[in-house]
């Protein structure tokens, strides 16, 4: 017997936690518009390395890190 719902989905759901950007391809470039109207242009994100938690992360080709604070983030630009 399932206790609550949320045990039901997990039984019975795969939950895609990918990022949508995986559909761009394995390897896209962003460009980061930030709250204080800065921008950062980030080029060789391997795209199944994004997560997202308190701060989004990613990996780059090149072996760099990033983690990034969406709370200062307005929007971003995904370019194949």
């Amino acid at each position: 017997m399932v206790e609550n719902i949320w045990d039901y989905m997990k039984i019975n759901m795969k939950i895609n936690k990918k990022s949508s950007v995986c559909e761009m391809g394995e390897v896209v470039t962003e460009i980061i518009l930030f709250s204080n109207g800065n921008k950062k242009t980030f080029e060789g994100i391997k795209t199944e390395t994004i997560s997202q938690n308190e701060f989004t992360q990613f990996d780059l080709i090149d072996g760099r890190r990033i983690y990034v604070n969406p709370k200062n983030v307005d929007s971003f630009e995904v370019i194949k």
